[in-house]
């Protein structure tokens, strides 16, 4: 009986170290199995490449597979950090900030990312295309951005003499807001009088080569817009200026007239299209008296982001 008993009991040692040796086994092939699926992940070669853990979380979060991929075969940007936590960081155009501005380096980062978001870091007018002219009132146009030919205005009226100096036509809903808003600021005791407004397509286009015949190719793409890229032809901007010394456009940026607009454009719908110190943004050299409708929401939004339109569409309006 005895002889039994220890028989039994070499058994059941025998299969309880069985069942230790599996388990043991178990664990360490889940546990290598789990380093192993880790050394995979996108966050462990991150973390190989030199990224710390807060920089690989936020790569991770805001970029697509293909950037993480090609972040993982290249060498550590220690730049990158500050790149993708920009407010208008476009994770699309993460390696053109990078290689841009690796080249311009003297540059705030932040201008970096507008400039990039427009495509101003290509020449003017390089790769233009016909911009989607299904947007309506938020229409982009400038010199990558381009109407057709056979781009339809809408309905165009005429301004009085009441409003303008000379002949100055709008579409009709920018028409009302202009009397509206002119109007309102009267009420101020500010005269706002407009010199410019719609323009047919033939029309700009005389414009632009009558100033390439007289000062230049370069010096028209500075000053005028070739035709097509001139927001005049989509009756949605107007050239405001005012009486007396503001009846020029040299000097309106320091009269009331354009201290008025500054604070009550955007309540009727319109936005200060060139402002100054974007010249590299918007491809126009200042001008303090040209205003675009977007209708109150949007103009609303622009004037609340303190950037430019073609910043504010290439972010929040480009498909």
């Amino acid at each position: 009986m005895k002889k039994k008993n220890r028989t039994l009991k070499k058994k059941y040692r025998r299969l309880i170290l069985y069942v230790i040796l599996i388990t043991i086994i178990v664990c360490f092939s889940v546990h290598f199995i789990k380093v192993y699926k880790y050394h995979q992940t996108s966050e462990y070669k991150l973390l190989k490449v030199g990224y710390d853990e807060k920089t690989v979380a936020a790569l991770l979060k805001k970029l697509d597979n293909n950037n993480i991929s090609a972040l993982i075969n290249k060498k550590k940007v220690e730049s990158i950090d500050k790149i993708i936590n920009q407010k208008y960081f476009i994770a699309s155009h993460l390696f053109d900030y990078i290689e841009y501005y690796k080249k311009n380096t003297d540059k705030e980062l932040s201008d970096v990312i507008a400039i990039i978001n427009v495509g101003a870091n290509k020449p003017w007018y390089e790769g233009s295309s016909v911009t989607d002219e299904t947007k309506g009132f938020a229409v982009l146009v400038n010199k990558f951005h381009i109407l057709s030919e056979n781009y339809d205005a809408g309905e165009i009226k005429k301004f009085s003499s009441t409003y303008a100096y000379g002949t100055v036509r709008a579409n009709i809903t920018v028409y009302e807001a202009f009397i509206q808003m002119a109007n309102a600021a009267r009420k101020d005791g500010v005269t706002l009088v407009l010199s410019s407004g719609y323009r047919e397509h033939d029309y700009q286009e005389k414009i632009y080569n009558n100033m390439v015949k007289s000062k230049g190719q370069e010096y028209a793409d500075k000053y005028a817009a070739r035709p097509g890229s001139s927001e005049h032809e989509t009756g949605l901007a107007l050239d405001i200026l005012s009486t007396g010394m503001g009846a020029f456009t040299d000097n309106f940026d320091k009269t009331d007239a354009y201290a008025w607009l500054t604070s009550h454009a955007h309540e009727y719908g319109f936005i200060l299209r060139y402002p100054e110190g974007k010249e590299h943004i918007t491809g126009y050299s200042p001008e303090s008296w040209h205003y675009r409708y977007l209708g109150v929401d949007l103009a609303s939004k622009v004037k609340s982001e303190g950037i430019t339109y073609d910043e504010y569409y290439a972010y929040y309006l480009a498909k």
